[in-house]
């Protein structure tokens, strides 16, 4: 039976207690929080948990095998330094870490040690990426042309980070995740309304391949949006992640290029078939990923989602920091 600790007891942290509590191989141990009033919720809902609001107590316990930190970014290094300096596995909520340099020597850490991190990225284990990543996968798209996705609604104001770092965390660990190749560079606009952190931004993103991929991420939107397009060579994609059904559409649309000996020359037909909307798996993400990452502590197995995965992902959040510093120009990753 694996032993978790939980950091953090605030808006995801319940999710997590009660995902890693309820798989037959892992219980949660303890938890613990700054707010006592969390605790008390922990305790009426949880009675053998062990709550405290000293993080530190929970780090350096025997009685953990593994420690999840549900905490501000901010604070992500020094607790997962802390931990793999203790022996702990780590689970880590988004984005990993604050810098890339932090990054790295986690993982240089957590592999000296022989230990695992895994970086919760939890739409990588919805029904609807997983299908998406099926389709690519089989080239039942065919060769892709672009990857657009619109995350947008109003609030939540974070305190310590831009929408960017907030929201579009989600979008390109996605991409990351679904596209075979890596992006080359990438290029953010943006502006900031209530204080000096953005607050609507927009990023693309280019790849050798001639494929280009735009996030519209926003925390003034009047209306929430979730949707993601990605257009192929054989076939286009719309996934709708607030649709209670038809969560994905799949269009037979696209162009035939019956000529390519000159522009004048250059025959394009527009083909419109069939639309079909794939079975999804409905079970919830985050308990396929605390079951996932518990297996893989077990086996030794490294997860697709480890420091490596959360590391480039943090590459292009720092690059979009840049970027936005040039008023958008491009930055290579």
């Amino acid at each position: 039976m694996l032993k978790v600790g939980v950091i953090g007891y605030g808006y995801w942290g319940p999710n997590i207690v009660r995902n890693f509590n309820r798989l037959k191989s892992a219980k949660v141990v303890e938890v613990a929080d700054t707010n006592n009033k969390a605790l008390n919720r922990v305790s009426e809902i949880y009675p053998a948990i062990n709550v405290t609001t000293s993080a530190d107590e929970i780090i350096t316990s025997a009685d953990t095998d593994v420690i999840a930190i549900v905490t501000p970014v901010s604070t992500h290094f020094e607790l997962a330094k802390k931990a793999l300096q203790n022996g702990k596995h780590i689970f880590v909520e988004k984005p990993f870490t604050t810098t890339s340099a932090q990054a790295e020597e986690l993982i240089e850490l957590a592999d000296k040690k022989n230990l695992l991190i895994m970086v919760d990225h939890t739409f990588l284990f919805t029904g609807a990426v997983k299908k998406i990543k099926q389709l690519i996968d089989d080239n039942s798209l065919g060769r892709l042309y672009y990857y657009d996705s619109m995350r947008i609604n109003l609030g939540l104001f974070q305190h310590d980070v831009n929408v960017i770092w907030d929201l579009a965390v989600h979008d390109l660990s996605i991409m990351d995740y679904l596209m075979k190749e890596k992006p080359v560079a990438i290029g953010a606009t943006g502006k900031g309304h209530v204080n000096d952190r953005e607050d609507i931004a927009y990023i693309t993103v280019q790849f050798s391949n001639n494929v280009i991929s735009h996030f519209n991420v926003n925390w003034l939107s009047p209306v929430k949006i979730r949707m993601t397009l990605i257009g192929g060579e054989k076939k286009m994609l719309v996934w709708n992640d607030l649709s209670a059904d038809e969560k994905i559409r799949i269009y037979d649309k696209g162009i035939e290029v019956s000529n390519r000996e000159g522009i004048y020359d250059m025959l394009v037909s527009y083909r419109t078939g069939d639309m079909w909307a794939p079975k999804v798996e409905q079970l919830e993400a985050l308990q396929l990923e605390t079951e996932y990452f518990v297996n893989c502590v077990k086996s030794g197995d490294r997860p697709f989602n480890d420091g490596q995965a959360g590391l480039r992902i943090v590459k292009m959040l720092e690059a979009c920091d840049r970027s936005l510093k040039k008023n958008g120009e491009l930055v290579s990753l």
